[in-house]
């Protein structure tokens, strides 16, 4: 992986990161941010990463125990609202990379509360920190789910207007929109990324993909909502860490960049496959009503970020599934606890 700095005409406040800089990582206990630690302890050793987690029910220590002795990581129990604690944990920090949220739109349908105050109020906490003690980086980490439901045959850039449509998808919103402006009004080095759906180790079992494997694994039925029609596009885990990597080494100040899989595929053709994998056939597969604000389409154009910094993903989608059911089968013990 090219470690070089770009340099840009424009005079831009960029600045890249030294050797032996300190990087904090919030949510590093849940899916997406501890693939992300794992990801860097391995291709930025000489760095130094401070992970804070509220240890919700979707962060998990046992995600991290085999790098918990490492010199280099340090994990502080943090809730990102807590403004003492999160300045505390921000003295010393030259980047931050900011995966912490709620993240399942079925739970913030049920109660929204808890998406606007950590999503929302926790980013701004974190803001605030990082404005105080001059981080060299804030990396905010979006979703594809801001930009709202996608027409066939067309894909989101990072220029699109914005249109939530369920409680989540609102309030991250409202946090990327809330970095940017920190950025504008007070010059701090902001950069958003929006990412499409996330698959992988490591993922709790709420969301399509690991639920339905370890329903299949058990012997259970999936829930299948709707028609199975909506499409989403399919990112392995470890390709956003690589992308979220060059972006945070990188990238340009005050910009977003998309990160796509390019792997769109339909829930039902997403719950074939995995029935394929386990042998299984359609008649585990049970059709449930559609959610509320169940967006039809996301779809990325991830032209930007390969243009201006090289990335592609590189994880080809059959492999990437089959190693992902492999990863559940063979660790039961992990995901059985959680669902307890």
């Amino acid at each position: 992986m090219d470690k070089l700095p770009v340099e840009y005409d424009d005079g831009s406040n960029i600045r890249i990161l030294d050797e032996g800089s300190t990087i904090l990582i919030t949510g590093g206990m849940g899916f997406i941010g501890s693939n992300f630690i794992k990801f860097m302890l391995e291709n930025y050793p000489e760095n130094n990463y401070v992970n804070i987690d509220k240890l919700t029910y979707a962060g998990n220590p046992e995600n991290l125990c085999d790098i918990e002795h490492f010199d280099n990581y340090k994990f502080i129990r943090c809730d990102i609202c807590d403004h003492e604690k999160v300045s505390e944990a921000m003295k010393g920090i030259d980047a931050v990379v900011h995966f912490a949220a709620e993240s399942h739109v079925d739970r913030s349908l049920e109660n929204a509360g808890d998406f606007i105050q950590t999503n929302f109020f926790g980013s701004y906490v974190l803001l605030e920190a990082a404005l105080r003690c001059s981080v060299k980086r804030f990396i905010m980490i979006s979703t594809d789910e801001v930009y709202g439901d996608i027409q066939p045959g067309s894909f989101s850039v990072e220029s699109d207007i914005l249109l939530p449509r369920n409680p989540y998808s609102a309030s991250k919103v409202a946090a990327d929109r809330l970095a940017y402006s920190y950025h504008e009004a007070f010059q701090l080095p902001v950069i958003i990324t929006r990412s499409s759906n996330n698959y992988g180790p490591f993922q709790f079992p709420e969301k399509l993909i690991p639920h339905f494997i370890t329903n299949l694994i058990q012997g259970h039925k999936v829930p299948l909502y709707g028609d199975g029609l909506n499409i989403r596009d399919w990112l392995f885990v470890n390709d956003n860490c690589s992308a979220i990597a060059e972006v945070l080494m990188r990238g340009k100040n005050g910009e977003v960049y998309n990160i796509g899989g390019g792997n769109e595929r339909t829930n039902i053709e997403i719950t074939r496959s995995l029935l394929s994998i386990l042998e299984m056939d359609d008649s585990m597969i049970q059709y449930v009503q559609d959610r509320k604000g169940h967006d039809r389409r996301y779809a990325l154009d991830s032209n930007k970020i390969t243009r201006e910094l090289g990335w592609m993903p590189t994880m080809d989608f059959e492999k990437g599934i089959k190693e992902t059911v492999n990863w559940y089968t063979q660790n039961k013990p992990w995901w059985k606890k959680l669902l307890k």
